[in-house]
């Protein structure tokens, strides 16, 4: 079959990395892709927003599958637009990819369907006295989001009363995240430990993925200030065999008979952010589709076809045997540039990619990069997702393959953290564990 992947980030390159691998991919295309990217499939020079240029590709050449990376052309409804020519495509449609488009819509949808969410309440921009109401209503550290898409930016946590009178001036007078503002949801902080699954479903049928666990905050020990991912690690050990079928039972499937119930059956990659609390777990956030880093660690060790997979999935036919996983773990180090999630500068040569030990699971996925010449250059604040895949399944060893290879690439500027992964371990078998790799 020929495949197109719209995206041009770490996700993506990860999606093509794997649809390459699938014997029934005969030509694969990347649109816009990235310089990794080009590696693995032909470049489209088109913008994921040009829907019309990107279904006209698809019609002249051919495109038996494309997949959808990026949230924006979901929410703003390609599948439907590319539906229209009887087109298959893997993602869910405009009115399904509500979950990730309005956060409001997603609260008051678990709110109708039980779903185990935390308690919230949404506000227009214009509701600011209301809004800090229910604030002091609530004990701090509370929540704050914009409804809508914020380029990952619309969520700030804020511990005091006057973070969160700042956060709603931010939001509601200065406008910060423009139309995605229009509403706010203010939500109660959940305490545990968070957690990410992917369901892919066909809109009936679903198969769950490896669970995975992001590391949103800059600095370590998960402080500072909230970023698109710095990384991740999967299988996840938080999400026991027992709590797996919970999250099934409680929150996956309610959320698909759900959506069907109100005539938007969900067809696509289904991503549930999972705080793993005392009461168990609960819905943090939906996202239409795979997330970014998670996706780096979770679709390295599916052990299945991932192209004919999405395509029973977008056919409405789900194949589950094709979603097997390998006994492994992976890890993912985001690379980013120096002063990432603020100001950064770009156009930074990058060093060492050519020292990476592929044949020892080693692999990079490139997210913020463009070729010069013949020089590969920064072109983003998340630049690289430096990943280890462990196929003895010891996590231990697969973190420090990770950073070995880290190690190895440089470019000036370049930030990652240092402690992707250890949450999975005991302190003591983290701090010996950092003590190799420093060595």
């Amino acid at each position: 079959m020929n495949v197109m992947v719209i995206g041009s980030g770490g996700r993506e390159h990860a999606l093509a990395w794997k649809l390459r691998q699938s014997s029934s991919v005969k030509r694969l295309y990347c649109a816009p892709g990235n310089a990794g990217m080009a590696a693995v499939a032909q470049l489209v020079p088109a913008s994921v927003g040009d829907f019309k240029g990107l279904r006209k590709f698809a019609l002249e050449h051919g495109i038996d599958l494309t997949v959808v990376g990026p949230e924006q052309p979901l929410v703003d409804g390609i599948v439907d637009f590319f539906s229209e020519e009887g087109l298959a495509v893997f993602g869910p449609t405009k009115s399904a990819a509500r979950l990730e488009g309005s956060k409001g819509f997603a609260k008051e949808f678990m709110t109708r369907h039980q779903i185990p969410t935390a308690r919230f309440r949404s506000f227009a921009v214009n509701q600011k006295t209301d809004a800090m109401a229910f604030v002091d209503e609530l004990s701090l550290p509370v929540v704050i989001k914009a409804d809508g898409l914020a380029a990952g930016k619309g969520v700030i946590i804020c511990e005091k009363r006057d973070h969160a009178v700042n956060a709603l001036d931010l939001i509601m007078t200065k406008r910060a995240f423009g139309s995605a503002g229009e509403r706010v949801v203010i939500e109660e902080f959940l305490q545990g430990e968070e957690a990410s699954v992917f369901a892919i479903s066909d809109g009936k049928e679903f198969v769950t993925l490896a669970p995975a666990q992001d590391h949103k905050r800059i600095l370590d020990g998960d402080q500072g200030k909230n970023t698109g991912g710095m990384g991740a690690y999967a299988p996840a050990p938080v999400l026991t065999a027992e709590l797996q079928e919970q999250v099934v039972d409680l929150i996956i499937r309610p959320t698909l008979q759900g959506m069907s119930a109100e005539g938007s059956p969900y067809r696509g990659c289904l991503y549930v952010g999972l705080m793993i609390s005392s009461e168990g777990p609960k819905v943090l956030e939906y996202n239409c589709r795979f997330g970014d880093p998670e996706t780096q660690v979770v679709i390295p060790i599916l052990d299945g076809d991932l192209a004919e997979l999405l395509l029973s999935a977008s056919k409405a036919a789900l194949k589950p045997e094709l979603a097997g996983r390998h006994p492994a773990s992976a890890v993912c180090v985001v690379v980013a540039s120096g002063g990432y999630p603020d100001a950064y500068e770009t156009g930074k040569p990058i060093h060492g990619l050519d020292a990476v030990k592929t044949d020892e699971g080693e692999v990079v996925f490139h997210a913020g990069t463009r070729k010069e010449g013949d020089t590969i250059v920064t072109a983003g604040g998340r630049v690289l997702g430096v990943t280890a895949i462990g196929y003895d399944h010891d996590l231990e060893g697969t973190i420090q393959s990770a950073y070995r290879a880290v190690h190895r690439i440089t470019f000036d500027g370049a930030y990652y953290r240092s402690d992707i992964g250890r949450k999975a371990l005991k302190e003591g078998k983290a701090i010996s564990m950092k003590e190799q790799i420093d060595r």
